[in-house]
């Protein structure tokens, strides 16, 4: 049995205890048998989704039945008689009054900015109305190149109010990779800043924002923002009329209106990595990131008019639109644009405190490496608020778990989450009525028919197996743009196994119903037939101090195919800390796989380099360096607008040619 780390309070209310009591008429079970409640929620979609949709009471336009009139995968039809539209979903605030601050922006570029629910409507209605004086109405596409920042929320809610079509990019992507991106969707308007500052470094993207603005012809307006220097110039822009100020598109007041669309109307363009080819253009509706995002944020993590809510991420992060929705439920939201660890790792822990945050959001990587540093937040700021923390973005090992009870609270309820870009939403995740077991993401999603399927296509439960979802989730996307015929989505998704979303990950799911993710599915190391998790691995390897980031893959051997018995080559890269010692390393390095893990961990070949591939969004590229290692030219297997540090690929490039 494995370690109980919290469990939910004797006698504890939450909303999922009352959803679940409203439903109990449509057959639903209590929420404190989890297991029993999920199976419910997956087994009939219609009755489940139907008392999602009464329970939230969203603003509509039609009727709410059937909430699914037909299954398939691709091609569900969802809510077909309903009208509605995300931004008056959002901008209801359900429990605050006019004068209520529900954002609080800080930023290492300028001085915190709080908006009330007054001062946020006021400046969408205002924004909306620059975009029509502008041209923009229902379809029509806006981009935003800009931080994490209230002008870029402003736009997003203005945007979808009039039913066009919203997406981002974080302005630290390159122009390559920005312009791979809407080069796809085609904006006519692009907000767009001048620079921003990361810790105590001034970054200066003008240059940048003429070479998009003069790669993309379909933009017609450019709203420029002097985020970094307020004096700072817009760049030659397109139009008669030059750039248009921030200030000028909020210049006019205006009625807060709202365009109620279609369910599946498109809300946003999201985008996959795109480190091996064009990122994915991935279309979201209205209604299913709204009924999604409200259903995860209100019965999953429990947020209420009362909460403080924070979630670390860029605009070029589908964390960002979650976080964002937390607005629908009636918390206030925290957006922070800088470097994380700036000027140190307890900044973030010192804001919970004075910004009274009770939800607190961040990435894997970041808790483990507070926990390699030594930090201790509950003694550098009172936590005492503080009642729930959210991990993603990589696999939380047991140890992760772990800190979080010894240095952040006991009481805490950690919410370790898993999902995807792709339905820009988690497949599995935390419940306020399920326990917190030690490395165990706790549950699988109300609504989400995530399984775990063996090499056969078998549901296997307590062994490693594919991570699929089995019935459609409103939130999987509309489809890919510019994909008339649906095929790139198809492939995408559905092309291994016939009306199964086959999402790409390691999952054990254990017979309680917690799940472990493992890594990649298409970076499995297989040594002896044997499968083995990344996840695993880079905890143990991460976790001495004289490492600093590793990633390892398994090379097969040439006379060996995936299932056979040979041992291949497992090829493990590390950068490591000031002044270490590689020879040292390697020892360090076998010592602890082989004592921790077992002796198949033990790498072949270990490589210092300087920095890895990661994307901007800090996830590891282990099928490019595979690739790269096997002989294919680093610019054929990544693309190096896509990652945070392009030089990582000459530094995996040169290991190939050691190697070779």
């Amino acid at each position: 049995m494995s370690e109980i780390l919290w469990s939910p309070p004797p006698g504890g209310s939450s909303q999922l205890a009352r959803f679940a009591e409203h439903a109990a008429a449509r057959g639903a079970p209590a929420a404190d048998d989890y297991a029993a409640l999920w199976a419910w929620s997956v087994r009939d979609l219609d009755v489940f989704w139907s008392a999602v949709w009464d329970h939230l009471a969203l603003p509509h336009d039609g009727h709410g039945s059937p909430a699914l009139a037909h299954e398939a995968m691709p091609g569900a039809v969802w809510f077909p008689h309903v009208s509605l539209n995300y931004a008056e979903a959002m901008l209801r605030m359900p429990g605050r009054a006019h004068d209520d601050v529900v954002v609080v922006a800080r930023s290492q570029t300028r001085d915190e900015v709080r908006l009330t629910a007054a001062e946020l409507r006021d400046a969408v209605a205002r924004a909306r109305a620059g975009l029509e004086r502008h041209g923009i109405g229902r379809g029509d596409r806006v981009a935003a190149y800009a931080p994490n920042a209230p002008e870029t929320l402003v736009l997003m809610l203005a945007t979808a109010s009039l039913g066009a079509v919203f997406s981002s990019c974080a302005p630290e992507f390159g122009v390559q990779s920005v312009v791979d991106r809407w080069q796809q969707t085609e904006p006519r308007l692009l907000l767009a800043v001048d620079g921003y500052r990361y810790g105590t470094k001034d970054v200066d993207r003008r240059e940048q924002v003429a070479e998009i603005v003069a790669a993309l012809p379909s933009v017609e307006t450019l709203v420029w923002l002097p985020y970094l220097d307020p004096a700072a110039p817009p760049p030659t822009s397109p139009g008669p009329d030059g750039a248009v100020g921030w200030d000028d598109l909020l210049a006019e007041p205006a009625p807060l209106t709202f365009e109620r669309v279609p369910f599946d109307h498109p809300l946003y363009v999201l985008y996959s990595s795109g480190t091996t080819g064009l990122p994915k253009p991935i279309v979201h509706g209205h209604g299913g990131i709204t009924l999604e995002h409200l259903k995860s944020l209100s019965l999953h993590h429990d947020l209420g008019p009362d909460d403080t809510f924070f979630w670390f991420s860029t605009t070029g992060w589908m964390m960002w639109n979650l976080l964002v929705s937390g607005l629908g439920t009636g918390a206030t939201i925290v957006l922070v644009d800088g470097n994380p660890a700036h000027p140190d790792l307890g900044a973030l822990w010192r804001m919970v405190e004075e910004l009274a945050i009770t939800s607190f959001g961040t990435s894997a990587p970041f808790l483990l490496q507070c926990r390699k540093e030594g930090l201790v937040p509950r003694e550098v700021a009172d936590l005492s608020r503080l009642r729930a923390v959210g991990s993603t973005g990589a696999p939380l090992p047991a140890e992760g778990f772990r800190w979080v009870y010894e240095a952040v609270g006991d009481d805490v309820h950690l919410q370790s989450v898993s999902g995807g870009t792709d339905v820009c939403a988690a497949f599995v995740g935390a419940a306020p009525t399920v326990p917190v077991y030690a490395g165990e993401i706790s549950c699988r999603a109300l609504g989400a028919a995530v399984d775990a399927y063996d090499e056969d296509g078998r549901s296997v439960v307590g062994s490693l197996g594919e991570l699929v979802v089995t019935r459609p989730m409103p939130s999987m996307p509309v489809g890919f743009w510019g994909d008339d015929d649906g095929s790139r989505y198809r492939a995408a998704y559905f092309e291994d196994i016939e009306g199964v979303w086959r999402h790409g990950d390691w999952i054990t799911i254990t017979e309680r119903g917690s799940c472990v993710i493992t890594g990649r599915s298409d970076a499995t190391l297989n040594r002896g037939g044997v499968r083995l998790g990344t996840s695993e691995f880079y905890a143990v390897v991460e976790s001495l101090p004289q490492v600093t980031d590793s990633l390892v893959v398994h090379l097969e051997d040439d006379t060996a195919d995936a299932d056979a018995s040979g041992a291949g080559t497992l090829v493990l890269l590390v950068v490591l800390a000031e002044g270490a010692d590689p020879d040292q390393v390697r020892a360090d390095v076998a010592a602890a796989l082989r004592s921790r893990l077992s002796p198949r961990h033990v790498p072949d070949e270990l490589h210092v380099v300087r920095v890895l591939p990661r994307t901007l969004s800090g996830k590891k590229l282990e099928v490019p360096v595979k690739k790269i290692l096997q002989g294919v030219p680093a610019d054929m297997a990544a693309t190096r607008g896509a990652l945070a540090d392009p030089s990582a690929l000459d530094e995996v490039t040169a290991v190939a040619r050691r190697r070779a």
